[in-house]
């Protein structure tokens, strides 16, 4: 006993050096680098302002070389205004740009156009570059392409210790051939640097340069140095772009958007650790401490692992609590059933985890499906969200099963094991929850009926005139989010402010639809796709009119190519997470009757929510996929948790089929009602205090939430049940008499 206690005290020592290593981790940072320091987390252009656009390449036949040299000359670009702007590869033929940048210091329009300009470099002698000012025909001796490097600096003479601004450049194999002629040729000549037309320096030859490096002196300043290095890498572009999907996000929105969900988690976990407490008592204090943890090591995760937090990610972050703390809620229902048997407090805590675990393991694992799903399907801030969902369910597994368990073990072992301090579960009477079944799958059917109805309503009802609110990833366009210094109502807004961006944009005022953000001053417009030289003069027509700046306004641009591929991919992505969870469960539970019954209780709920979507007119875009994806893997969480307790029950209780589904439903009630309530605060506070992109997200997570306790309850073991009955029947009925005759 002694030994026990001393390794219980060593533990808790041990614990909490951990966890002040790790507060001071994500405070301070280890090593010279800071590793793991949360301030240093990479924040997503939703969070943190900046410019993303994304380029289809329209050579058909570019080569592999061509395209990683336009990357390059797109990433040499991106430098000049960030250094962690990032240029990447999607699919086959796109490139996508992603510069964070304050836009109250940068024109945003500005850099969208110098990004996807084609840009022309060339070297002309004197002969060639007359001919060019005069506007005839004339030969370039070298391009764009042919520069490797182009760096600007300061060289010192080692003799005469002078600083002189210079350039260095640095030609191809190719170009130090072409460079060797024209300067061999035109000694004491000037060579003409070209760049769009413009004269960018017209250096005088000294003698003729053959080693494919030459340097420009002469030059006033530093910073015409840099900036002349500058124009010279970004070069030509050796492949033409066309622009598919563009987004300028103001500085302010973003960091109005961190400030505001990162309140909301706070308030949130708040009421998650009070209800644990008030529920599970002692339990509930050490998960509390669980959570606690939990989040210092998604901070420190996000930050040593690179992944970039977007506002869908915070989303992630903060369902995936709820995620912890159902895990939680599973682990302690089962230790006061066990207490309620007449365990001893050690012997509930060993046993409730052991139960648990299956329960846990499965609906983690079906989640963490969605996520994989919404990841290699998903782009931008889904990508993000699926992310800190898979991450954040990976550690709230640890956290439940290794944390939580250690730290019970050890206070058990140190004497706390009051029976009072962990409660004891009720014996509950059976519900008949299966007799309702035909209700239920009634009440189900004709609510996904009226969703449907409504596809065919919206187009009569005055102002909508499709059958959803497709947003614009699903129908392409041009959408410009506006904070005002007041707030407008509708009429206002389109009387006073849609005729200027009507005239701006070039297009008829009733084309713009017009959606006012409840409660707040932001108003968004949405137009035909509109090019950059129309963006600007919104931009700045808005600016003028209103005396805004460029950070109060966040535009997002996306053709009709891109917007068709994800309605396809929201379809697909639904499908095969469907797909994979069925095979899964099927394999799991060794009866494809569970896997089938879950899928069709994973449709019903999507259905559910689009049902939501159909009647409320919500907008359905990029994040309609992460939220309909997110609500297939936390219903069935709490799916596999019934579907658990029937499989225990079929091994111990000796009666029908019947009384074991209403007996796990009744079983598993509390744990359900709990676990919604836990996870619906975290959510529910993000839709109340959250920014205006992320309230009908979590309004449709909410829907989906209650959805899934009704499913669970009502649909899915029941609808087990009547499969179980009709499907193999004659073996259900054999199995039915050889228990009865046991009993």
């Amino acid at each position: 006993m002694k030994k026990a206690k001393r390794n219980a005290v060593l533990t808790l020592i041990i614990f909490v050096l951990l966890v002040a290593g790790a507060v001071y981790t994500i405070l301070f940072g280890l090593g010279a680098e800071n590793a793991g320091r949360a301030e240093d987390i990479i924040l997503g252009l939703d969070l943190r302002g900046g410019v993303s656009v994304t380029y289809e390449i329209v050579e058909s036949d570019a080569t592999d070389a061509a395209i990683a040299a336009t990357q390059d000359k797109l990433q040499r670009r991106v430098d000049n205004y960030s250094t962690d702007g990032e240029v990447y590869k999607e699919g086959s033929n796109r490139l996508t740009v992603e510069i964070p940048v304050d836009t109250s210091k940068y024109d945003p329009n500005k850099i969208l156009d110098e990004m996807g300009r084609p840009g022309t470099l060339e070297f002309m002698d004197t002969t060639n570059y007359e001919l060019f000012a005069a506007g005839k025909e004339y030969t370039a001796a070298l391009t764009g392409s042919d520069v490797q490097e182009a760096t600007g600096g300061i060289r010192e003479d080692q003799t005469t210790g002078k600083k002189e601004n210079v350039v260095s450049l640095q030609f191809t194999e190719e170009g130090a051939k072409k460079f060797a002629d024209v300067t061999s040729a035109n000694v004491g000549k000037p060579v003409y640097i070209v760049y769009d037309g413009v004269v960018a320096s017209a250096p005088t030859v000294n003698e003729a340069i053959t080693g494919g490096s030459a340097e420009i002196n002469n030059i006033s300043t530093y910073e015409e140095a840099e900036s002349l290095a500058s124009t010279i890498k970004i070069g030509a572009l050796p492949l033409t772009l066309r622009e598919l999907r563009s987004q300028v996000v103001g500085a302010k929105l973003g960091s109005d958007a961190v400030r505001t969900s990162l309140l909301a988690g706070a308030i949130g976990l708040g009421i998650v650790f009070l209800i644990m407490i008030i529920v599970f008592r002692f339990p509930g204090f050490i998960a509390s401490i669980a959570l606690s943890v939990y989040v210092i090591l998604e901070l420190f995760f996000l930050q040593s692992l690179g992944i970039s937090l977007t506002l869908p990610g915070i989303a992630g972050i903060i369902l995936s609590i709820g995620m912890a703390v159902d895990a939680n809620v599973i682990i302690f229902t089962r230790i006061k059933e066990e207490i309620a048997d007449g365990k001893t407090v050690k012997t509930a805590i060993k046993n409730g985890f052991s139960k648990a675990f299956s329960a846990i393991f499965d609906g983690n694992i079906t989640t963490i499906i969605a996520g994989v799903v919404l990841l290699w399907m998903g782009s931008g801030s889904v990508k993000g969200f699926a992310k800190t969902l898979i991450l954040g369910i990976v550690l709230s597994m640890f956290t439940a099963l290794v944390v939580t368990r250690l730290l019970l073990n050890a206070f058990a072992n140190l004497g706390v094991t009051n029976k009072k301090l962990y409660g004891e579960a009720k014996h509950r009477k059976v519900v008949k929850f299966s007799r309702a079944f035909r209700i239920t799958a009634t009440i189900s059917i004709l609510t996904i009926l009226t969703g449907i109805a409504f596809l065919f309503i919206n187009k009569g009802i005055n102002g909508r005139g499709d059958t959803l609110n497709y947003s614009l990833e699903f129908s392409g366009g041009t959408s410009t989010t506006v904070t005002f210094d007041k707030e407008y109502t509708l009429a206002e807004a389109e009387s006073e402010i849609a005729p200027l961006i009507a005239e701006a944009a070039e297009v008829q005022v009733g084309t713009i639809q017009i959606q006012i953000v409840d409660n707040t001053n932001q108003i968004i417009f949405k137009t035909s796709e509109l090019d950059e030289a129309k963006r600007t003069a919104v931009a700045n027509k808005l600016e003028e009119k209103f005396g805004l700046s460029d950070d109060k306004i966040d535009s997002q641009n996306i053709s009709s190519t891109i917007s068709s591929e994800m309605q396809r991919d929201a379809i697909i992505a639904v499908i095969v997470a469907s797909i994979l969870m069925l095979i899964y469960i099927a394999l799991r539970f060794s009866d494809v009757r569970f896997g089938a019954a879950a899928v069709i209780a994973l449709i019903h709920d999507v259905m559910v929510v689009f049902m939501v979507y159909s009647v409320a007119y919500l907008s359905v875009g990029g994040t309609f996929i992460a939220c309909m994806l997110t609500i297939v893997g936390y219903s069935i969480n709490a799916t596999i948790i019934i579907f658990d307790r029937i499989r225990e029950n079929l091994k111990i209780m000796k009666t029908d089929y019947d009384t074991i589904v209403d007996t796990s439903i009744s079983q598993t009630l509390t744990r359900n009602i709990y676990s919604t309530l836990t996870t619906f605060s975290t959510i529910l506070m993000l839709y109340i205090l959250g920014v205006a992109s992320l309230k009908e997200f979590t309004l449709t997570l909410i829907a989906g939430l209650l959805c899934g306790l009704y499913s669970s309850v009502f649909i899915t073991g029941p609808l087990w049940l009547f499969m179980k009955k009709h499907i193999g029947k004659k073996k259900a009925v054999e199995k039915d008499t050889k228990q009865t005759a046991k009993a």
